[in-house]
């Protein structure tokens, strides 16, 4: 066939097509974390010299997410838009440094037991411990060395649901203060559904405390997009744990209705901030919407942002959620690209049992003995909006 020379130009421009990303795990060098010298045992380190890899998820859609060994962190998660343009919704960094140096939780791992331990710490069968003290007189996150500085053991595979990339981390005996040697699992499934699925287990030789989440930074426009105030969110939770001016929860449990916490119908998460009387202002609370682990994941959290019409659905197997918008973040961390993070610049929604469980009775718990296995599930699944 003799093509007309419109059409042969038309040809010529007509750029070629990018390969579509196979679906499967690939996995490179990320740099190398320094080792982390126990001052108690300086025969055993919190953390030995380690070389840090990166482990991509690419689904059948192209869709694709970046998880590290170091704390499990979710660097990257590229999702598509309502035009189907891929975009990197979670804060992070390009090279380890920041994550080693300037990261507040950027999409970790984070335990022994996630979020604030009163005091710093608690009481167990009638014995008190104590655990680093590194959020102003509570501990946070598992105190200095939790989960989101460890080094984990990475084991990638394909499974029917999509890309899996499975995490082991031991913590042992006395780690932080903790009792027992607590044997982790977290197995992190990127379905071909753009869902990332979380199971998390542990099991434990001495009868201790645990309470497991992922502590992404999200923002649907884009990570580097601004601030997250006109994301809509509904929550499936009619109550939550009310906090004193440290963050820690006060042990009661309180309806949302007619406070700026109310998020049972979609709400931007903009419209009622200024009205939280709390430093600095922003949403940094947890949320109920059960009182035990569920057997199966259970819908808790819908997030919409309008302009790239991407959506968020959590489910989850948790009773609670903290639900945090970026409130000290200060535009000095310097992420992705270059991107400053202002405050709001995302959120997170963070699965779990209670903050300070231990130390409130009448809370879930979150003691776990020999012979029994902690794990719980939660799925963060990406869409647009209709």
């Amino acid at each position: 066939m003799r093509l007309t020379l419109p059409l042969l130009v038309l040809v010529m421009l007509t750029p070629l097509a990018v390969a579509q990303p196979k679906p499967g795990v690939t996995d490179a060098e990320f740099g190398t974390a320094p080792e982390i010298r126990d001052p108690d045992n300086e025969a055993k380190p919190y953390r030995p010299k380690s070389k840090i890899t990166a482990y991509t998820l690419v689904n059948k859609s192209g869709a694709w997410v970046k998880i590290l060994t170091l704390g499990g962190i979710v660097a990257e998660l590229h999702v598509p838009d309502k035009d189907g343009k891929l975009g990197d919704v979670v804060c992070g960094f390009d090279t380890i440094d920041g994550y080693l140096k300037d990261s507040p939780y950027f999409g970790c791992i984070t335990g022994r037991v996630c979020n604030r331990l009163g005091n710093a710490k608690f009481t167990l069968d009638g014995k008190e411990y104590a655990v680093p003290a590194n959020n102003g007189k509570h501990s946070l996150h598992g105190g200095q060395y939790g989960f989101d500085k460890m080094v984990w053991k990475a084991d990638a595979s394909l499974s029917a649901k999509g890309p899996t990339l499975k995490l082991t981390y031991t913590s042992p005996d006395g780690s932080q203060g903790y009792p027992g040697d607590l044997s982790c699992v977290v197995q992190y499934t990127w379905t071909d559904a753009n869902e990332l699925r979380i199971d998390y287990s542990a099991t434990t030789n001495k009868t201790t405390v645990v309470n497991l989440t992922n502590h992404s930074y999200f923002n649907l426009g884009g990570h580097a997009s601004g601030t997250i105030l006109d994301h809509e969110v509904k929550l499936a939770a009619d109550k939550y744990t009310p906090g004193d001016d440290t963050l820690l929860p006060t042990g009661k449990i309180e309806p949302v209705k007619g406070t700026p916490f109310d998020f049972t119908t979609a709400t931007k998460i903009g419209a009622r901030i200024k009205d939280i009387k709390a430093t600095p202002v922003g949403y940094d609370l947890n949320y109920v919407h059960g009182d035990k682990r569920t057997a199966e994941t259970k819908w808790c959290a819908t997030v919409t942002e309008p302009k790239t019409g991407r959506t968020l659905e959590v489910s989850t197997t948790e009773p609670g959620v903290q639900f945090y918008t970026g409130n000290f973040l200060d535009g000095k961390v310097k992420g992705k690209g270059g991107a400053v993070y202002p405050q709001y610049a995302a959120f997170c929604l963070e699965t779990q049992h209670f903050p300070d469980s231990p130390n409130k009775p009448t809370f879930p718990s979150i003691t776990l003995k020999p012979g029994d296995e902690y794990r719980t599930t939660t799925v963060y699944k990406f869409g647009t909006a209709k």
